[in-house]
Order: structure tokens, then C-alpha cells, then sequence
């Protein structure tokens, strides 16, 4: 059972040390178990590790648990790659906050670097899933690896157009790789397993809860080049998607649907905010620098760590209450243009932050999740 498993899964539990401490942790030292080889002393010389947090790395040195978790995966024919790993997936290495742990099955190639992601409505039109087969199946003939969260709808068509196209596909879970969901999903599940991978930062048997959804998307798109909305709800999982793949600086696709349709809502929301169109798999490739059969992009630089929200997305937060105000208020009030200020409180209505009310009425949602500051 290799050792960086067993030190991975350690370091992980460590009370106080989260995805992004683990990832400054591992940066610093070189991996997991170098971090838990270090002396306090040194573990403080890395920014956020207070005494607590030192004293508690330098103390975890009961394995059992992490090896009987190890043993479990490993017994269920699964893997374990720890952050830092050289199998760990690049592009995910370089978001702010990596899943310390991936628990994994099926396997990781280097070509996988190159990744669309293509999500969208679990209540998906014949037409909009249709699209997405065809989109996926393009794609995955041109040597990208299609990823989704093996969902009903968009993310089940994009799997299939994968397998359809030869090519590459990840599915996302949003529980632990024990745990199928959807269970009727199973028979496309076991193909994606053995034409690409199944990832999860979730321990076995953990369940599909709701709030496991929207980290999990995070990964969707950590895992890519860019991320493309086939057909979304004005609030839903897409844009989770869309907005993590904004925070991470990867590419934001939409496809156009029907005017008034519900399902186009989301997609047409982005395209307002600057996605970029897409009707077929050419438009992807082209605006990605990807040419025909395997053209790899050069990698990316990695990423510095950002502010959690932008400075404009700040000040219009700073300028609500939880009474409603009109954009022009608000505008006036943060000290930007009003447009800026639309483009700000579609965002921060689309991360569940914000309601919207007729006549142009924003607030601050009474069951905003944390504080917007801290975020």
C-alpha cells in the first residue's frame, strides 16, 4: 500500500487543516509525509499554520485510521492520490483549493490535461441533450476528455457522446465512489470507468447530501480548460459551475436555446455576462487554442492566490441590506457604473447570495451561506 496513500490521508485529517493549508502545507515541504516529518518550529514558517494547527501535525501520528481507509479503497479497487502526487490531475493542482485527497477509480493519463467540461439541466430537452451528445462526441474525437457529474440530463448525454467519440470521460461524484447516484445511471457509470475515471474528494460511503453538490463542482471545472452550459435554470448547479470555472480563470461556454425557455435562462445569463457562444465543437477548440487530434496547450502558469470575491462584486455586497434597494441605489451607493453593478448582482444572485425582486429590487438573502466577505 504506497505510503504517500497513508500520509495523505493523515495530513488531511488534521484538525485546522483544510484543502487550501494542505495545498501551502505540501508546496512548502514537497509532499504529505514531509509535512508530518517536520519539527513545529518549521511548520509555523508557512503562512496560516498558527501553534495549534503546528502542534497538531506534529502530533498526528496514529496511522490505523488512515490505514484501514487506504485498505478500504484499495480492496474496493479503487485509488488514492494525494495532493502533490505526480499522478494528482495538473490543471486541478493549480485552483487555490485542490482537494487535499482524491479518491479515484478507472485511471489518470497525462492527456487528460486537455478537458472540456459539459454540464447542464438534469431536466433536459430532447434537443438540449441532444446537442450535448453530439458536442461531447466531437470533442472527444479530437483527443479532448470530456467531464461531468454523471447526472441525469446534460451530464449523462455528455458522457455518452464521449464513449460515442472514442474518446476520454471523467464523472465527478458528489458522493463517495461506493455510492453510485443516480443508481439508474449505473450502466453508463461502468463505461465512463472503463474509458476514463471516476474522482471524488469524498471518503467511501459518504451519501449524495445537497450542500456535497456545489464543492463538488469546484473540481468539474478545476479538472478544465473551460466549462460549457448546454441548458441551465437562472439559478441551478451549472452556474455553481460556470462561476467556479470564472474563480479559477478557466473559459466559460454557453449554447443559445429558445427564447422564453426556462432551460435557456442560465445560458443566456452568461452569454450577457461574456460567455462565449457556442453552436458546435469547433467553437470550443478554436477559442482554446486546440487543434486537430491531441494538440496540447502549453500549461499554464500556476495560479496566484486571489481575493474571494472581486474587488466590484465587494462593493456592491458592502452597498446592500436586507431590505430591498434599487440598482440605482445601489450603483450610487458602491460607487460603480450601473452596469457594473448589473453584472455584479447577477453573480452574486447566481452564488445564492442575493435575491432579485421586480423592478429592479435587490437584497441581501436572509440564508446567504457564510459570510460573502469571507468567501
Amino acid at each position: 500500500m504506497p505510503e504517500s496513500w497513508i500520509d495523505g490521508l493523515v495530513l488531511s485529517r488534521v484538525a485546522g487543516v483544510g484543502d487550501r493549508l494542505f495545498r501551502s502545507l505540501v508546496d512548502a515541504f514537497g509532499s504529505a509525509g514531509a509535512v508530518l516529518a517536520s519539527s513545529p518550529e518549521r511548520l509555523r514558517e508557512v503562512g496560516g499554520v498558527g501553534p495549534a494547527v503546528a502542534a497538531a501535525i506534529a502530533a498526528a501520528r496514529d496511522r490505523r485510521a488512515a490505514e484501514q481507509e487506504a485498505r478500504r479503497v484499495r480492496d474496493a479497487g479503487f485509488f488514492l492520490v494525494p495532493y502533490g502526487d505526480p499522478t494528482y490531475p495538473t490543471p486541478l493542482s493549480r485552483i487555490h483549493d485542490p482537494p487535499a485527497v482524491l479518491y479515484g477509480a478507472g485511471a489518470l493519463r497525462p492527456r487528460d490535461a486537455v478537458a472540456v467540461a459539459i454540464v447542464g439541466s438534469r431536466r433536459a430537452t430532447t434537443q438540449g441533450a441532444r446537442f450535448a451528445r453530439w458536442l461531447a462526441r466531437d470533442l472527444a474525437a479530437e483527443g479532448v476528455t470530456v467531464v461531468s457529474g454523471l447526472a441525469e440530463g446534460i451530464d449523462a448525454a455528455a458522457h455518452a457522446g464521449a464513449l460515442e467519440g472514442g474518446g476520454r470521460t471523467f464523472a465527478v461524484f458528489g458522493s463517495g465512489l461506493d455510492v453510485l447516484y443516480p443508481a439508474r445511471n449505473a450502466a453508463l457509470a461502468g463505461a465512463v470507468r472503463e474509458s476514463g475515471a471516476w474522482l471524488s474528494e469524498l471518503p467511501l460511503g459518504s451519501e449524495p447530501l445537497g450542500h456535497h453538490f456545489p464543492r463538488r463542482n469546484r473540481i468539474i471545472s478545476g479538472l478544465t480548460l473551460g466549462v460549457v452550459v448546454v441548458e441551465a435554470a437562472e439559478k441551478s448547479g451549472s452556474l455553481i459551475t460556470a462561476l467556479a470555472a470564472l474563480d479559477q480563470n478557466r473559459e466559460v461556454f454557453a449554447v443559445p436555446g429558445p427564447p422564453g425557455s426556462f432551460n435557456s435562462r442560465g445560458a443566456h445569463r452568461l452569454l450577457r455576462m461574456g460567455a462565449k457562444l457556442v453552436e458546435t465543437a469547433a467553437d470550443v477548440l478554436e477559442e482554446l487554442s486546440l487543434g486537430r487530434r491531441g494538440a496540447v496547450p502549453p500549461p499554464a502558469a500556476p495560479e496566484a492566490e486571489v481575493e474571494p470575491l472581486p474587488l466590484p462584486l465587494r462593493a456592491v455586497w458592502a452597498a446592500l441590506e436586507e431590505s430591498p434597494l434599487h440598482i440605482d441605489e445601489v450603483s450610487r451607493r458602491a460607487g460603480v457604473t450601473a452596469a457594473e453593478a448589473s453584472v455584479a448582482l447577477m453573480e452574486l444572485c447566481l452564488r445564492g447570495a442575493v435575491d432579485e425582486m421586480p423592478g429592479k429590487l435587490y437584497a441581501r438573502c436572509s440564508a446567504a451561506f457564510g459570510k460573502v466577505e469571507d468567501r
